[in-house]
């Protein structure tokens, strides 16, 4: 009696491996390296942005990135912080990377932070962390009194 109940368990698992077997395609090497530059936006440094009374406070990761490979540019209201990082292998080294996930090249983020006092912006670099403060302009009083004669 029990012979002619039918049972989905055998099926269900052959269908299951197949079903994972199709998305196993994607670890290939071919679409790693297809999908590497998008991989590579989500390698972007993280920053937080602190927004205080009178600055805006900004607190970027950049580990592993020196010092003279940092530039910060303010223009239009957007702050931009830009890092190099350098392969250090040597140019004449012949290389046998199996697989390779450090990220080498230029990343950079942009921040609208408005008007900033220029003069006293503070930037420090200190073990791959790097610290910022930008003071806010104090909008002036664009109203001018004036006499009638």
């Amino acid at each position: 009696m029990f012979g002619l109940i039918p049972t989905f368990t055998n099926n269900l698992a052959s269908r299951d491996n197949s079903f994972k077997s199709i998305f196993d395609v994607f670890n290939e090497p071919f679409f790693q390296n297809a999908f590497a530059p998008v991989n590579s936006m989500f390698n972007a440094f993280k920053v937080d942005v602190k927004d205080t009374d009178n600055a805006y406070e900004l607190t970027a990761e950049l580990p592993g990135v020196k010092k003279e490979n940092i530039a910060l540019d303010y223009q239009n209201g957007y702050l931009t912080i830009k890092a190099t990082m350098q392969n250090e292998q040597n140019q004449n080294e012949e290389s046998n990377y199996i697989h390779q996930e450090r990220y080498y090249g230029t990343m950079q983020r942009s921040f609208y932070v408005g008007q900033i006092d220029k003069a006293n912006a503070k930037a420090e670099y200190t073990d791959g962390v790097l610290k910022m403060t930008l003071p806010k302009l104090q909008p002036q009083s664009t109203t001018t009194q004036i006499d009638i004669d």
